[in-house]
């Protein structure tokens, strides 16, 4: 049996977001279900990965270590399961930075990374940059309405047409297991 891969968005999928920056440890505060649905991934065998454009860094908000502190209560929180591979773009827009969503240069590392294709794998993201991403990679979008999901929705962008979307990561991990 192939391995199978996920790749979630971080800020408004797996953390709750904010239009302010998501800034310390402390306000990396979990979306209800996000950790008990990555712990389920884990349990039926999935690699998890995190592709998060993470703009803060270079807008001077906070640094790499308070990132790491994010990241770290991330894992503390899923107590004793892992997530297999976080990568972060910390650029801005205007950079041109291949490795910013809608970039695919984090999908591409995470493909390095696991000696796979990500094609047909889903992605689960709440803004037209994860959408724009996991197609642009020949993924399985999925749009969350937690984050800017509901933002993203009332756009009536084109693009969303076909993209299932669910209330929450939870219930997207639900039905994937199914």
């Amino acid at each position: 049996m192939t391995q199978k891969i996920i790749v979630l968005d971080r800020d408004g999928v797996i953390n709750e977001d904010s239009d302010a920056f998501i800034k310390s440890a402390e306000e990396w505060v979990p979306v209800a279900g996000s950790i008990e649905a990555i712990k389920c991934l884990k349990e039926a065998g999935w690699i998890v990965a995190v592709a998060t454009n993470q703009s803060g860094i270079k807008r001077g908000y906070y640094s790499h270590q308070t990132l790491s502190e994010m990241h770290q209560k991330f894992v503390d929180l899923l107590d004793g399961y892992t997530v297999d591979w976080i990568s972060y773009a910390p650029y801005l827009t205007e950079d041109n930075s291949p490795a910013r969503k809608p970039g695919t240069g984090m999908l591409q590392a995470i493909e390095n990374r696991f000696g796979c294709s990500l094609a047909n794998a889903p992605m689960v993201g709440d803004t037209m940059a994860d959408i724009n991403v996991a197609l642009a990679k020949s993924m399985q979008p999925y749009l969350v309405r937690t984050g800017k999901g509901k933002r993203t929705l009332a756009t009536g962008d084109s693009r969303l047409q076909n993209i299932p979307v669910y209330d929450n990561l939870h219930a997207v991990v639900e039905a994937l297991l199914a």
